[in-house]
């Protein structure tokens, strides 16, 4: 996948999406103008740290847990059942 991925969010959709690879250039030029090498080493970090939180969110230790997921049909969401304390008086869950 080519062109819009900023973040590394981004990156894990597209991952999840199938693309086999990511080209990240705008952060890392933007890294690279702002700060020349190590700006462009922080970009990179940045990036790591974002696709690893949002692998974390999603309870996916590794890419191919994600694609198996994927491939599972379980979609990027799990959705739990309503409860009791999602409502604030005995009334509202049946409004």
């Amino acid at each position: 996948m080519d062109g819009g991925i900023q973040r590394g969010t981004d990156i894990l959709k597209a991952l999840a999406l199938g693309a086999d690879a990511v080209a990240i250039g705008k952060p890392y030029l933007y890294g690279l103008c702002a700060g020349g090498e190590a700006g462009a080493h922080r970009a990179m970090d940045i990036l790591r740290v974002e696709l690893e939180r949002g692998m974390g969110l999603l309870g996916v230790g590794t890419i191919h847990e994600l694609r198996a997921r994927m491939a599972a049909g379980e979609g990027l969401v799990r959705r739990r059942g309503a409860s009791a304390r999602d409502f604030p008086d005995a009334g509202a869950r049946g409004r």
